[in-house]
């Protein structure tokens, strides 16, 4: 009952693939890697040092310069 041996895993590897067949475990297979690169590619932009200059991180870019300010009148009066 100890560990099992490569057979015992070659076998639960050929009845996996019969299961669900090559294409859907490559389908798997990439998605997963996917999402490896992707939390590698979130951990580095966490990791490094933020340059930007203060207009960008205060949130006055260009597309603020862009509003309209308007004084709001009650008519119910």
């Amino acid at each position: 009952m100890g560990s099992f041996s490569i057979w015992h895993w070659l076998i639960v590897l050929v009845i996996v693939m019969l299961v669900f067949g090559t294409k859907k475990l490559r389908n798997i297979g990439t998605d997963l890697g996917g999402a490896v690169k992707g939390f590698k590619d979130g951990m580095k932009t966490s990791e490094e040092p933020q340059d930007k200059p203060n207009d960008q991180i205060q949130g006055t870019s260009a597309s603020a310069e862009k509003t309209v300010d308007v004084q709001a009148k009650d008519i119910n009066k």
